[in-house]
């Protein structure tokens, strides 16, 4: 297995992490309409815990990717920037930062996810590819790439680049995303 090979399957490892928190949020929406909250307590904390196993993964990923990145010749960088692309694999969630901090700031600093995914959509339909714009097995109305930017979100919150105490459905810039999307320009 190569450098590669082991990227892809960090990828799918990660979607299948995705799927099973989406399926999560549905069983939890459901739990919560029938007021059995001892079964929401109990899906929000193997949400959280999910949320905690993902970033571990991700980081994982970080540090495979940081081990081959001084190693590996130039023409094989350019090979491998392009092999991340083809069809299988989804579009990074770092690449959606900067798409999102800007249309937060076009909006005004704050809106609802769905006018901020219009926007990112705006910006990056060139870069997504046909898996990226493909739907999600665990929910068919809903593209890989919107799950992806906004698993992308949880993200920033973390980072302190969106604001976590905003309205369900609501995104919002912070101070620091602000800055880091004007550093990102220069």
């Amino acid at each position: 297995m190569n450098q590669n090979e082991v990227n892809t399957a960090f990828e799918i490892l990660l979607e299948e992490i995705e799927e099973v928190f989406n399926i999560i949020s549905k069983e939890g929406e459901d739990v919560f309409k029938t007021q059995d909250f001892d079964k929401a307590r109990y899906l929000i904390e193997s949400g959280e815990r999910l949320k905690s196993f993902r970033e571990k993964v991700r980081l994982l990923q970080k540090e495979w990717q940081s081990i081959f990145s001084g190693r590996v010749k130039a023409s094989h960088r350019k090979r491998k920037e392009k092999s991340k692309l083809k069809k299988g694999l989804r579009t990074p969630e770092d690449e959606f930062k900067i798409p999102i901090l800007e249309a937060l700031i076009e909006l005004g600093g704050k809106a609802e996810m769905k006018a901020v995914l219009k926007k990112v959509y705006s910006k990056m339909k060139d870069r997504l590819n046909q898996y990226d714009l493909s739907p999600l097995p665990s929910n068919p109305k809903q593209a890989r790439w919107e799950n992806t930017a906004q698993w992308a979100r949880n993200t920033m919150v973390s980072e302190g680049l969106l604001s976590p105490d905003s309205p369900r459905g609501i995104w919002e810039i912070t101070e620091k995303g602000r800055n880091f999307n004007s550093v990102s320009r220069s």
